[in-house]
């Protein structure tokens, strides 16, 4: 799988927000760089699990509206005579 790369302003907005969550609930504070090294660690080790289930979320929802429309598709067939 592609590494996941986020745009410059997302990433920035998640090294604060991470930054924020540390010395708030935790009383940790921590500088930008280590706030970045953090948020790479947790992209590249459980960003693929949210990445994965958003895929498979995506997927459910994608065969349950196929089924739909199969089934609306059955119910508009006419029978034909030989």
């Amino acid at each position: 799988m592609a590494r996941i790369e986020l745009e410059k302003p997302v990433r920035e907005a998640l090294v604060r927000a991470l930054s924020r969550y540390l010395k708030d609930e935790l009383d940790v504070e921590v500088g930008r760089m280590d706030a970045l090294l953090f948020l790479d660690f947790i992209s590249e080790t459980m960003g693929p699990h949210f990445y994965n289930q958003g895929l498979a979320d995506a997927q459910a929802i994608l065969q349950a509206r196929l089924e739909q429309i199969s089934e609306a598709i059955s119910e508009i067939e006419k029978p034909a005579k030989l």
